[in-house]
């Protein structure tokens, strides 16, 4: 599906709230391409048809996005059982269509006083999902610029919150462990793919690693760094299946172990 005119009614309606909201997960690493510092790659990003956005929980967020989103065209999808419940924004039918879905940190337990789940947060008109390990995608993210001439129809250059390429691919290693097989295997696709992406700038994700990433996860950053060690010290199940998920280019396992066990060498130093 071409899903740039929805992406770009998407940031139309968010333009208000551009500076509290930061785009995360497969959209940001699509959208990293457009960096002027990026490599130039034949191949396709990885698709997702959903729109991750995070904002930090205690952010004062002003308006109603709710209702900006419904008038530019998406339904608001209520589900689950909690209260408030999740909410997806959609266009076109949901198994086949574009979806914004919002997220902000999970501190604490993950449970109220009562004993109920403490899984959403209602703000600004909409629902957001609270996520753990996300607070760390909102450290230092990069602005990109979306223009007509990168595809994406926009009617005037639009600057835009993207999270930061190592903080991507450190809260790979954070959810690691909970991730499913499947899951698994495409977290390390989508870390090789932003070191083939930025390999030139290794050196500065070291330093930005040392001065604001480290720092900010504390205990954890001995975490990632043996995870990072774990899961690409040598060729294994879930980096064979990473190298078989792309269907429009050739990867081999030990293309895949080697070109990211050297990155994070120099990263996690």
């Amino acid at each position: 599906m071409n899903d740039l005119e929805p992406f770009a009614r998407l940031v139309q309606a968010l333009d208000p709230w551009r500076q509290q909201l930061v785009f995360i997960g497969g959209w940001a690493h699509r959208l990293h391409r457009l960096d002027p510092r990026a490599n130039q790659l034949e191949h396709q990003p990885v698709f997702t048809r959903d729109t991750d956005l995070a904002f930090a929980n205690k952010e004062v967020i002003e308006g109603d996005i709710k209702s900006a989103l419904i008038g530019h065209g998406f339904q608001e999808e209520l589900g689950g059982d909690h209260t408030p419940p999740v909410a997806h924004y959609t266009l076109g039918q949901e198994e086949g269509g574009f979806y914004a879905e919002f997220l902000t940190p999970l501190v604490g337990s993950g449970i109220k006083r009562g004993g109920k789940p403490d899984a959403t947060l209602a703000k600004g008109g909409i629902v957001a999902q609270k996520i753990r390990h996300l607070d760390i995608l909102l450290v230092d993210p990069w602005v990109i610029s979306l223009r007509q001439e990168d595809g994406i129809p926009v009617s005037a250059p639009k600057d835009i919150q993207v999270t930061h390429p190592l903080c991507f691919m450190v809260q790979k290693f954070l959810i690691q462990d909970d991730r499913p097989f499947a899951k698994k295997a495409q977290d390390v696709l989508y870390i090789y793919d932003t070191i083939e992406l930025f390999g030139a700038l290794l050196g500065e994700f070291h330093e930005h690693w040392v001065r604001r990433v480290e720092p900010e996860l504390g205990n954890a950053a001995k975490i990632v760094r043996e995870r990072a060690q774990r899961t690409f010290s040598q060729v294994n199940d879930v980096v064979r299946a990473a190298a078989q998920i792309p269907a429009d280019r050739s990867l081999s396992a030990q293309q895949i172990q080697a070109t990211c066990q050297h990155a994070f060498g120099i990263v996690l130093s």
